[in-house]
């Protein structure tokens, strides 16, 4: 960050380290934050003076020194040291809770999306259209968006920096966050549970459109123009293969696609089989129906995740890495 991205950053949010505040919800923890944080420095800096002070006042100057006159209590001060710090701390109690309840309770009028998090991908489902589950958050700028979370398989959390929310995804029961999007753009979303070998791939996009392009994305039907092989590159990464499985013949949690198609591979149940068309389709469809040997069984099945063109274009795109 430059030297004018400090100077921007400390002028808008207070502070050089918090990322920027693209929602409703982010001024609301912005506020709070930074008041907490100077009241704190503050605070703890007028104590060490204090205390300087007296170390300085009070210190022992003369080998015989005999000590001042005790005092033992003072109604009025213990008072005042306890009256004070108490309304400070229910205010900020107060002050925290009212906001708490803004950031919990999302508006009746909200667009609910469905959010799945397994390892190690996020999918992101629109309740009232026929698109597929997308692998990136799309939402319009302007309208509150309330995201209804689950988990597939273990703990996960979901956490957008820009728009200061992030929420506990579990297995076995739904969360709930919501925000709205004040600016158009690209934003990161992170897992920061710790789910596994690949936790710090668990990434996704959040893509803030106009209401309009939004409008016509929810409309728009199947990529049917990229050529398989290219398609299937693309979903590599986007649906998370990266993950588990390597193009380039170094072992990682799932066989590498190196050189795989057309050979021979040998099972946990002692069969071998042929790395086909079959054989591909059936493990991105039913993964735990035939395991490789040596390899964990931790693969989630793609069913209804991906269309078969996209599973096609997965296979074409295997076929390119065969030397």
């Amino acid at each position: 960050m430059g030297d004018q991205d400090n100077i921007t950053s400390l002028v808008e949010y207070g502070t050089t380290w918090l990322p920027g505040s693209y929602s409703t919800l982010s001024d609301i923890v912005d506020v709070q934050f930074n008041a907490i944080l100077w009241l704190s420095v503050f605070g703890t800096i007028g104590i060490t003076l204090v205390t300087l002070y007296f170390c300085f006042k009070y210190k022992r100057t003369k080998k015989n020194q005999v000590a001042e006159k005790q005092i033992a209590h003072n109604m009025t001060v213990e008072i005042i040291w306890t009256v004070i710090p108490f309304i400070i701390v229910m205010g900020i109690f107060y002050w925290g809770f009212r906001d708490y309840l803004r950031l919990m309770v999302a508006p009746d009028d909200a667009l609910e999306i469905r959010v799945t998090g397994e390892k190690w991908r996020w999918y992101f489902e629109y309740p009232d259209t026929d698109k597929r589950p997308s692998d990136d958050l799309v939402v319009p700028v302007g309208q509150a968006v309330k995201l209804v979370m689950s988990s597939k398989d273990v703990l996960h959390s979901f956490f957008i920096p820009n728009f200061r929310v992030k929420r506990d995804v579990q297995p076995n029961r739904y969360s709930h966050l919501w925000f709205e999007a004040t600016k158009l753009g690209t934003f990161q979303i992170f897992c920061t549970e710790y789910c596994g070998a690949q936790h710090s791939n668990m990434d996704a996009k959040l893509i803030v459109m106009s209401r309009s392009d939004f409008e016509e994305w929810k409309e728009a039907g199947e990529d049917t123009d990229t050529p398989l092989p290219i398609l299937g590159k693309k979903l590599y990464k986007s649906k998370a293969c990266n993950a588990c499985h390597s193009i380039d013949g170094s072992r990682v949690i799932g066989p590498t696609w190196k050189n795989a198609y057309g050979t021979m591979r040998e099972l946990e149940s002692g069969e071998s089989v042929l790395i086909d068309d079959n054989y591909l389709r059936e493990s991105i469809v039913y993964p735990a129906n035939k395991i490789a040997k040596g390899y964990p069984n931790v693969m989630n099945s793609y069913a209804g995740l991906l269309s078969d063109r996209e599973i096609n274009a997965l296979i074409e795109y295997i076929k390119t890495l065969k030397e």
